[in-house]
């Protein structure tokens, strides 16, 4: 794969990002950890939060989109105007209508106005907005446990309970197996050119007989069949009840099965320019993750940089290079 630097990969203008849209059950939602126990945008609250609990400084953000979410966890401008790049602040609100952590002030507001002796104050941590709430709070007063607010919404999974203060992430909210991390890439020697060879790569971890580093099948050999082939490998090797955490360095393949595949089924996976490349694979994306959902088993994606310092990453790299010259 072509290395990215620091820089965050350009989407492909062949591929049309989706439109602004009012947020309903159907819109994927990004959170953007920047400081946590693991940086990154993960698409599920409940994993995201495994970040943030007990991380003293944490620093995360919900948003509309991919592009604004990795550039935010980059520390850079944002590319849209979805969101602004001024720091985080944390309102503790430990008397109120409902007391918790909220991220914006408006929504903190809502739930002290019209509270009789209300009790809140700014941080500019997490960690120390939660302290001051379960300091002053009346326990028995507590409707459910303290859940910081994303973007002024509440979150998603909130009734989910947060796990005492901890100075590690606490375990997956599915305690019978956990969540099975795993790294995925292609690889295209060639790319774009005839004669082209490409390779995917799964990895698992070291020694782990479930790696698979194999020639990417069919007559088109590009890099981006073989990122999005890599990725149902992984679908295919796990179980479906389990959860799944597929970290990869490639942007295009986690918008394509998260955030494009609406539109492109509503407009019968066709784009201005054509039919949408790589329908096929999308498509059996799209339906092993709803046949793993359907077993109770989430999937979550987790974008890395590309050839930088993340072992995982460099060992997926490696097999994919080595099956494309298979």
């Amino acid at each position: 794969m072509p290395s990215t630097g620091n820089s965050i990969v350009p989407v492909p203008a062949t591929e049309p990002p989706t439109k602004k849209r009012k947020m309903d059950a159907t819109e994927q939602k990004y959170y953007a950890v920047r400081a946590g126990f693991k940086p990154g945008v993960y698409t599920s609250w409940a994993i995201c939060q495994q970040q943030i609990t007990g991380f003293k400084g944490a620093q995360f953000k919900s948003f509309l989109n991919y592009e604004d979410a990795s550039a935010f966890v980059a520390g850079r401008n944002l590319p849209s105007s979805t969101s602004d790049s001024k720091p985080p602040r944390f309102y503790g609100v430990a008397i109120g209508r409902k007391p918790g952590v909220y991220t914006e002030w408006s929504a903190a507001q809502e739930a002290i106005v019209g509270w009789k002796g209300p009790k809140y104050k700014k941080f500019e941590t997490w960690a120390e907005a939660e302290t001051f709430v379960k300091t002053y709070s009346n326990a028995a007063k507590l409707a459910g446990p303290l859940v910081p607010e994303a973007n002024g919404h509440e979150a998603d999974e909130a009734e989910e309970p947060r796990a005492k203060k901890a100075k590690k992430a606490p375990k997956p909210a599915n305690s019978r197996s956990g969540v099975e991390v795993v790294y995925t890439d292609g690889s295209s020697l060639g790319n774009g050119r005839v004669g082209a060879s490409a390779g995917v790569g799964v990895y698992f971890g070291e020694g782990d007989p479930r790696n698979i580093s194999e020639r990417l099948q069919g007559e088109t050999q590009t890099n981006q069949r073989a990122e999005l082939t890599a990725i149902l490998r992984a679908l295919e090797t796990v179980d479906l009840a389990r959860d799944l955490e597929i970290r990869t360095d490639s942007k295009y393949s986690i918008q394509c099965v998260t955030e494009w595949y609406i539109n492109w089924e509503k407009n019968g996976w066709k784009t201005r320019a054509g039919p949408v490349k790589n329908q096929d694979l999308v498509q059996l994306v799209r339906d092993k993750i709803e046949e793993r959902e359907a077993k109770g088993g989430r999937t979550q994606f987790i974008w890395v940089k590309g050839h930088d310092t993340d072992q995982g990453n460099i060992a997926a790299d490696r097999l994919a290079v080595a099956g494309a010259m298979k």
